[in-house]
């Protein structure tokens, strides 16, 4: 299809959205410039001015995660940076490169087979082929898609219908990442004072887990658009895999600049999102980032996003306000939390403005 077939209207929507073609579909038509759809306003574009070089996010050896120096030190990541990477995690090298490579195998195929996942076409709703972020809703578009899967370990007539070419990965994947997940969180609760995880607490803080692959096709102008804009995640905390290419960047402590997160081989990086913010009462940080895509690349990445179940309710830990501390946050549920999020573009932190008191 030229380029020409693609204008900066509805039907631009139609073509990446109604047929499935995505951005991936764009990317192969040999456009030499972005759709106006695409162009970030000039205050969202990364400003290479405001990188920091000097600094990068915690690397923590997760191979003696009881030691309670290795505890200490993810709380106090959780606290100061809301970001961190974590090595020796016991997860494979095989098993990463495996669901990296199936990220790269989707997106190979033919549009006809892609889009067999679209929301209306998939055979379950636990697997989706999705584009941009949020894209009837965002002024802008993101230069991404995905495939979003919801990972449930006692669901296996579901995961039957997830596409071949990368069910097995992205199950023996989540076969591993999960008990790490949930390792973490028993640090970052215990240091919140909650010694014990019930099933209510389970539902609250993991009740469940989407894992994406997340394509981000090479871009003939990266330079006026993003992978992802500014935002924090909605989540508990996500469990980022990535690619060797980079461009994933974090908000720095004093707030001001940007640090970029190296990729690490073998690493996986962890953010806290909203939900341990508001039931920690800021004592957790989930902090922005964003990220840039590549002209010559195409990169790939894999989060696993860690949510409360839809219908949990999120507020400030008891154990946390115990000594009188006032409580910044009221009662929300979780799903219309993650829906208001959803209603719109990304914009920084904006969202968990909706429950402040």
């Amino acid at each position: 299809m030229p380029p020409a077939e693609v204008p900066n209207s509805s039907d631009l929507i139609d073509f990446l959205v109604n047929k499935g073609n995505g951005v991936k579909g764009l990317s192969q038509i040999g456009l030499k410039n972005v759709p106006e759809k695409f162009i970030q306003p000039q205050e969202e574009r990364l400003d290479f001015t405001q990188l920091v070089s000097s600094e990068s996010i915690p690397i923590i050896d997760f191979s003696n995660c009881d030691d309670p120096k290795v505890a200490e030190s993810i709380c106090d990541a959780a606290e100061k940076w809301g970001f961190f990477q974590i090595i020796n995690h016991g997860i494979p090298v095989e098993v990463l490169e495996n669901v990296l490579e199936a990220g790269h195998k989707f997106f190979e195929l033919p549009v006809e087979e892609r889009r067999k996942y679209l929301k209306e076409n998939s055979p379950t709703h636990t697997v989706q082929l999705k584009t941009s972020f949020s894209p009837l809703a965002e002024k802008v578009l993101e230069w991404k898609d995905y495939l979003f899967h919801i990972y449930d370990s006692e669901d296996e007539s579901s995961t039957m219908l997830w596409p071949a070419v990368s069910k097995d990965q992205v199950l023996e994947y989540m076969k591993w990442a999960k008990p790490v997940t949930v390792k973490l969180l028993e640090v970052l609760l215990k240091g919140l004072n909650v010694k014990q995880i019930d099933e209510a607490m389970k539902s609250v803080v993991m009740g469940t887990l989407i894992v994406n692959l997340i394509h981000y096709p090479t871009c003939p102008n990266p330079e006026l658009t993003a992978g992802a804009g500014r935002h924090a995640d909605v989540s508990s905390i996500t469990m980022l895999l990535q690619d060797d290419v980079g461009g994933l960047y974090v908000r720095e402590p004093k707030g001001d600049c940007w640090i970029h997160v190296a990729p690490v081989k073998g690493a996986l990086v962890i953010n806290i999102g909203d939900v341990l913010q508001i039931m920690s009462n800021d004592r957790y940080k989930s902090v922005e980032h964003r990220v840039i895509v590549n002209a010559n690349r195409n990169r790939v990445s894999v989060p696993i996003f860690v949510n409360p179940a839809p219908d949990a309710v999120l507020d400030p830990l008891p154990q946390v306000l115990e000594n009188g501390e006032k409580p910044f946050y009221k009662q929300v549920i979780y799903s219309d939390y993650f829906n208001y999020f959803f209603s719109k573009g990304h914009e920084g932190k904006q969202a968990i403005e909706f429950a402040k008191l």
